[in-house]
């Protein structure tokens, strides 16, 4: 049984093994966690590096060949420390990039996760927020490359896009630095609680919705009160059982190993 957790190296580095996870986050570090997420290719290493300059590390993530970026800025006198998540396409954890990324964004519990998104092409994009924003509403949308949008006359409506997501957006160049200090100023309203998002929920057909109620119902007693039991219930309706089996590893005096599957199995006969 594989169960997920987060310890230290004799480095101080956090390492995805065995045990529970602790909560990232102001209250245990002195400072807010932010992800940084986003696909490959849309300039999300140039908005973590105009962010950190020179306060920054990498290495690989602990048991992975999987590149690790930290970094860390202040802003009106509050200490960020950025982690720069592997670029991917979705989390549905088929690949290690994948599962580094939504293992953090879940069990890490980030202050705030910032997706990066190209302005170019952001139909492609929109999947992965949308599958963050089952995970987490605290969530604030970067929509980068609009040197390149513009260039293309292409207009993004980033005004329209946070009413219809519900989220906060962000229109940046990181190329030239622009909308980045915007984007600095949402982080501190989001950490603060100025700003208090209203996700988009992605409704399915009433047959689907009917069996996602069920299920999220079985299994909401055996859940942390911290963890989207709608995200879960989506991530074993697709038979990812690995959420699962982490929380029956970490709460074994409420949920014995089989129980979580068992129940899933019962909704869907």
């Amino acid at each position: 049984m594989l169960c997920l957790s987060h310890m230290k190296d004799q480095k101080g580095e956090y390492m995805i093994e065995t045990a529970s996870l602790p909560i990232q986050g102001q209250e245990h570090t002195g400072n807010f966690v932010v992800a940084l997420a986003g696909n490959p290719n849309v300039g999300k290493s140039t908005v973590f590096n105009r962010l950190t300059g020179l306060n920054q590390h990498t290495g690989n993530w602990p048991g992975k060949t999987v590149i690790k970026a930290e970094g860390t800025f202040s802003h009106r006198n509050q200490r960020y420390t950025l982690v720069d998540l592997p670029g991917t396409y979705s989390l549905h954890a088929s690949s290690s990039d994948e599962q580094v990324a939504r293992d953090f964004i879940c069990f890490s519990r980030p202050d705030i996760t910032a997706v990066v998104c190209d302005a170019t092409c952001l139909e492609r994009n929109l999947n992965l927020v949308l599958q963050i924003l089952e995970i987490t509403d605290q969530v604030v949308l970067c929509v980068n490359l609009l040197d390149e949008a513009e260039r293309k006359k292409i207009h993004v409506d980033t005004a329209m896009l946070a009413h219809q997501l519900g989220i906060p957006v962000v229109g940046t160049a990181a190329r030239s630095g622009r909308g980045l200090s915007k984007l600095k100023d949402v982080l501190h309203d989001m950490v603060i609680g100025k700003i208090a998002t209203t996700p988009r929920q992605v409704v399915y057909d009433q047959e689907l919705e009917t069996s996602i109620n069920e299920i999220e119902k079985r299994l909401t007693p055996y859940l942390p009160n911290w963890i989207n039991s709608r995200w879960v219930t989506l991530r074993a309706l697709e038979g990812d059982f690995n959420i699962l089996e982490y929380i029956a590893c970490n709460r074994p005096g409420n949920c014995p190993q089989q129980i979580l599957p068992e129940e899933v199995a019962l909704c869907l006969q």
